[in-house]
């Protein structure tokens, strides 16, 4: 199996994944709607772009390194 992973699989990978922990903190009725939508949901998305960022320069670093 040959993955590419290219920035539109990437991004897309991460917003399933933050589609699903979204969907199941609903579900679960854990939290009331509003406050999964105005701080878990932002927060989710922000850390994900950051820990994307990271880890792609984290790449980078790696597979220029001998």
């Amino acid at each position: 199996m040959d993955f590419e992973f290219n920035l539109p699989v990437s991004a897309g990978i991460l917003v399933v994944i933050v589609a699903a922990g979204t969907s199941g903190l609903i579900s679960a009725d854990i939290m009331s709607d509003d406050t999964i939508f105005q701080m878990v949901l932002p927060s989710m998305v922000l850390f994900a772009i950051v820990a994307f960022l990271i880890g792609m320069k984290h790449g980078e670093y790696r597979g220029t390194r001998r």
